[in-house]
């Protein structure tokens, strides 16, 4: 939990609504205060990220929830700008993707992603895979904090 107390702020890039209310009620649920926000594609995950139009009075993501299968702009895409970028490099990303082909674990952790994990089909695995990323990421893990 973080020092001052206020939310962890998550930002969620996903394209699945499903997927998306399943995180958003297990993180709702969970032992950290968070404000959960989310991006259907990897333009406006980078417009978020960057507090670009629409987004200006948008908060830092303390943790970015990464799936790779984005339309418009793919999460490799999307994770390589955030790691290039001086002023968004430091923010952790998790990989939260169905794809479990070892070039794209590969190319993730050679990009700097901070996490890989293949989504489960079973949505209490699901759940379970969720809770496990809030419980070390939000609950151990100390994070940066702008």
């Amino acid at each position: 939990m973080p020092l001052d107390s206020s939310p962890i702020q998550i930002l969620l890039v996903e394209d699945n609504p499903g997927d998306v209310r399943l995180t958003a009620e297990t993180l709702r649920t969970g032992k950290v205060a968070n404000d959960l926000h989310v991006a259907k594609d990897g333009e406006h995950a980078m417009a978020f990220l960057r507090r670009e139009t629409p987004h200006t009075g948008a908060p830092r993501p303390d943790l970015v929830i990464l799936d790779l299968n984005l339309p418009r702009k793919d999460g490799i895409e999307v994770l390589a700008e955030i790691k290039q970028d001086d002023s968004l490099h430091v923010i952790p990303i998790v990989i939260l993707t169905t794809s479990a082909a070892e070039r794209d674990v590969l190319q993730s952790y050679e990009l700097k992603a901070n996490a890989y994990i293949t989504k489960p089909i079973d949505v209490h695995d699901f759940i379970a895979a969720v809770t496990s990323i809030e419980d070390f990421w939000l609950h151990i893990v100390r994070l940066p904090r702008a």
